[in-house]
């Protein structure tokens, strides 16, 4: 193969999602995406004040560091 079409081929193929193959179903992938938008939602309202609080305040510490 000609290295400028492997090159072209290799750039379609990390910048356009439609031209991977990663091996998912694309239905399942949307299922999944759907359900996953809906369970932070449900889960804060089981929550009260002070355990989303806390959530929260663990979040932070994960994402920006410290004890």
């Amino acid at each position: 193969m000609d290295l400028n079409r492997l090159a072209a081929r290799i750039v379609t193929e990390s910048t356009d999602p439609d031209a991977r193959d990663d091996g998912k179903d694309p239905d399942a992938v949307a299922r999944g995406r759907k359900g996953g938008q809906k369970g932070g939602r449900a889960r804060a309202q089981r929550m009260t004040a002070e355990e989303r609080s806390e959530a929260a305040r663990r979040a932070a510490r994960a994402r920006w560091g410290g004890a």
